[in-house]
């Protein structure tokens, strides 16, 4: 095994993100479609624990997947974290996400809730998550209960513990690594085969110091995604396609928007006394795994010839996916009989993901607006193309991740916690400025000093931004309408009542979302205008 050696020395903070696009969604689904027609109608092989070759194969294809049983891990972190699991559950604060999958809104089968660091968020399937923060230090936070407070202190103690131990795991694999290769070092685009030289004057020793530096960095998880389903009141699961492995819970897939080659860690939780005893006589055999017990499903991903594997969860039960195994494999989970918790641990990528990111963006655009105190008036500082695609581009980014993120989840937050009421509250009025900064842009336009060249540029720069905008304005409102019973359902166990939902802290913002009655599915209000006045702006300067 050359693993940890082989990856450790990519720079810290120059790690790009496993990013969904929608090119990526369609050379995945090109890939699986290609998969199934080379299986056909046979099914791949799999192993599972009670297999001879189950071992040889962890070893030789999978060993960067560790398990960690529950009896090593400490019973005070069971008993705290298994009640707070439970106290969130109870509180309902867990929820079914409404993502999107292939350009369609799609129910999560799971219930799922965000903690993390204050003001970060999670965002997938083009949907983003919005952290209930655990207690830190220099943050206050106002929990709906203390019984909520608890369960997420319990999640902050889980989650420090499974850092230690990954650090500990990739420590001691880094160990035997070296010990196995002679001390050979390989960094992002060399190799260094230390000799006896290098050993005397440090050198070692600093490559060991910066190894743990990187794996720290890896394992610092920030953000924790709990999931729980109870299989019991599900009317159907999908079946895994390649191996016949039975219902699953979460289908194949890499996990996005991390850091590269971090470590995921989860938390196992199945719970015998949170749901009626399962009716064995109704439990469909597979052979394979037994399909009463929950499992996490590994494969290589894409590969027809590697056996998969089906590693059954015991309560309390950890794995971790260390290193690039979220890259070069996939994962899915297989559904037992009972209910169950996860709690997912991840270093979430946050480049443009944190509040701090968003309000840094707000004060760039806001540095090229003058208010005059005493008139009370508004002008632009520079009608430069640079600044107006900054400021626009900032513009559409405020609106639509986050914005319309958050409130499209509507009381969904509150439900633990109102503390992301007062930034976004913040975040709207900033949005407010740059809706004017748009209506000042185009009134300088129309002024008859401009020359038609100069015009001519200024809307060849905006337009881009105006069409998305308007594009993914009737986007959202066509989210927010509740189309089909599926949506309708959620809208009403959410809570999310489009007017007082959105309305949060602001008593005026509904303004913004409110509907004309038209088949375009346009917006009236603040959002409107600058489209409007952009096309009377195009027609002004084609008919000179």
């Amino acid at each position: 095994m050359l693993m940890v050696c082989v990856f450790m020395l990519t720079a810290i903070g120059h790690e790009p993100r496993m990013k969904r696009s929608g090119k990526y969604d369609r050379a995945k689904e090109n890939k699986k479609l290609k998969l199934l027609k080379e299986i056909e109608e046979r099914k791949l092989p799999y192993l599972t624990p009670k297999d001879v070759q189950f071992e040889q194969l962890s070893k030789a294809k999978y060993p960067k997947l560790y398990l960690r049983r529950a009896s090593c891990v400490p019973q005070e972190i069971h008993q705290k974290v298994q009640q707070g699991l439970t106290m969130l559950q109870d509180c309902k604060c867990l929820a079914q996400d409404l993502v999107q999958i292939k350009g369609k809104d799609v129910l999560t089968p799971v219930y799922r809730l965000l903690v993390g660091d204050p003001g970060s968020t999670y965002h997938y399937l083009n949907t983003r998550l919005f952290t209930i923060p655990w207690p830190s230090h220099g943050v206050e936070v106002k929990y709906n209960s203390d019984e909520i407070g608890k369960a997420c202190k319990a999640i902050k103690d889980l989650n420090e513990y499974l850092h230690v131990e990954a650090m500990k795991i990739l420590l001691d694999q880094c160990s035997a690594d070296v010990e196995e290769i002679g001390f050979v070092a390989k960094a992002a685009t060399s190799t260094l085969i230390e000799d006896s030289g290098s050993m005397k004057d440090g050198t070692y020793h600093n490559k060991q110091s910066n190894t743990n530096a990187v794996l720290k960095d890896r394992t610092s998880f920030n953000v924790v995604l709990l999931n729980f389903m109870d299989p019991s009141r599900m009317k159907y699961l999908k079946e895994e396609p390649y191996f016949g492995m039975g219902k699953m819970a979460v289908s194949w897939h890499h996990d996005e928007n991390l850091v590269e080659r971090s470590t995921v860690a989860v938390y196992n939780y199945s719970c015998d006394d949170l749901g009626p005893a399962s009716d064995e006589s109704n439990t469909t055999s597979i052979k394979g795994r037994d399909p009463a017990r929950w499992h996490v499903g590994l494969k290589v991903a894409w590969d027809i010839a590697t056996p998969g594997l089906a590693l059954p969860l015991e309560p309390g039960d950890c794995y971790f996916m260390l290193d690039d195994l979220n890259m070069t494999h996939q994962h899915c989970v297989l559904s037992g009989m009972q209910p169950r918790f996860s709690s997912t641990h991840r270093v979430a990528e946050c480049s443009s993901g944190t509040l701090d990111y968003i309000f840094g963006r707000c004060d760039v655009a806001m540095k090229n607006l003058h208010k005059d105190p005493l008139l009370g008036t508004s002008s632009l500082i520079s009608l430069d193309l640079a600044y107006v695609r900054q400021t626009e581009k900032i513009h559409n980014e405020v609106e639509f991740e986050w914005l319309r993120q958050f409130w499209f989840q509507g009381k969904r937050s509150a439900k633990a916690s109102d503390w992301w009421f007062g930034p976004m509250a913040a975040l709207e009025n900033s949005w407010r400025e740059m809706e004017q900064m748009t209506k000042l842009l185009l009134c300088e336009i129309n002024k008859t000093e401009w020359s038609l060249e100069r015009k001519h540029q200024v809307v060849h720069c905006l337009l881009p931004f105006l069409e998305e905008r308007q594009e993914l304005r009737k986007s959202w409102m066509a989210r927010f309408l509740p189309i089909g019973r599926q949506v309708t359902s959620w809208i009403r166990r959410m809570d999310v009542d489009v007017k007082q939902s959105i309305k949060g802290v602001s008593p005026d913002l509904p303004i913004v979302y409110q509907l004309m009655s038209s088949q375009n599915v346009v917006l009236t209000g603040a959002m409107e205008t600058p489209i409007c006045l952009y096309h009377l702006t195009w027609k002004k300067l084609f008919h000179f």
